[in-house]
Order: C-alpha cells, then structure tokens, then sequence
C-alpha cells in the first residue's frame, strides 16, 4: 500500500525556501493533506504492525508524532518550520522512555529510520556498559550480525573521552563501552517513502534491530 506521494516530499522542499509563517499560513491546507494525514496513518498503520510482534506496544499515534514546529528559543537558527515529521515509536511514553526505539524521519531531505538508545539518563548507561562488561561476546556477536550490518551498518553514538576506571579493562576489547549513546541509522533517499512495501521495510529494520535492542533492555529491566 502507498501512504505518500510526491508531494509529500515536495511539501518540504517548497518549505525550505519559504520558511516562515506567512507562507505556512497560505498552505495550510496543503500541509494537512498532503503531509499531516498521510503521516499520521501511516504512524497508525506502523503501530499496529509492530504491536503484533510485541504485545506491550498499545500507543497513540499522535503521541508518537514530533511537531514540525521548531523549538527556536535557544536556537541560532530562527526558522521556525522542520523539514521533516519524525516518529517514535517504543513501550510506554514515545517522549520519556528508557526502552530502546524504532523512530522514522520523512523529509524532502533528510529521510530514514533509527533505533537504538539515544539519550540512556547516567544510571542506564552505566547498566548498559556493565551489560556490555558482562557479555563483550554476545554484543560484539549482535553487532557484527549480517542482517544488522545489512539494515543498520554499526553503532553509532558519541563517546566518552574518560570512562570510570572498571570500563577501563574492557575498554582495551571493546571500544563501545565508552559510547554514551547507542543508536543505529538507515539514511534513506526521500523518495523511499513512496514505495508500496514501506512497511514491510520498516519492519524488517524493526527485526534486525530486536536483538541489539533486547540486549539493552534486559539490563535496564535489572
């Protein structure tokens, strides 16, 4: 099935030369119509495929859903317009969650799906970290999988310059370890969101970043 079309994606491109509110205002409509709906059924659509591989996904899409208004009070950047709709998908709430994530971005430019954890608050990182101690094997064994390399590449994440002295062993193995953020990236071009297997796609994403996943969450759950 086809959730988008091109103007969806042309929506976005017309937006990022006319980014303000005079020009929003007057395309309004077409902003719902063509970008607001069809994302929002899409997330919809999405939803219900995940939640029959994991039952404790029960989500409303709106929730899910990033405004496209930029948050510009500290920003240098004054444009007020994203140019993208972005999607988060994970158990409990989509905004404050310590669950590992499957997140889309549909722009007219920038395009893809991530997983992965992105911003684990100081306690969870240090769960983490003494998971990936505990078990170097499994996790180099997950990451270094085919259908993750395949969908994912590697992970990605900034990492710390200096890491608590009990890291420091592993560290020499293991260079993650000192990863304060663990997420994955598939970049897409823009116009992959006007394929008809799109789901399908993304669930395969969701598949080959489960294991990864659970091996986080199982040390968060501790």
């Amino acid at each position: 099935m086809q959730y988008f079309t091109k103007e969806y994606i042309d929506f976005f491109k017309d937006l990022s030369n006319n980014n303000n509110k005079e020009w929003f205002h007057d395309n309004k409509k077409r902003y719902e119509n063509s970008v607001k709906k069809p994302f929002l059924n899409f997330v919809i659509a999405l939803i219900e495929e995940v939640s029959k591989i994991d039952k404790e996904i029960n989500l409303d899409a709106k929730k899910c859903i990033s405004r496209i208004n930029r948050d510009i009070r500290f920003a240098k950047d004054k444009t007020p317009y994203n140019l993208h709709l972005n999607a988060h998908i994970t158990k409990g709430d989509p905004k404050n969650n310590p669950y590992p994530i499957i997140a889309i971005r549909f722009g007219g430019f920038e395009t893809g799906i991530m997983s992965g954890h992105f911003m684990p608050s100081k306690e969870r990182l240090l769960s983490i970290r003494n998971q990936i101690k505990a078990n170097p094997k499994i996790f180099s064994k997950l990451y270094s999988d085919k259908r993750f390399v395949k969908s994912f590449g590697k992970i990605e994440g900034e990492a710390n310059k200096r890491i608590p002295i009990e890291f420091h062993e592993i560290f020499e193995t293991e260079p993650l370890v000192a990863n304060k953020q663990f997420y994955f990236m598939s970049e897409q071009k823009p116009d992959f969101i006007t394929n008809s297997n799109l789901i399908s796609t993304i669930m395969e994403h969701w598949e080959a970043a489960k294991p990864l996943n659970e091996f986080i969450t199982k040390e968060i759950k501790q």
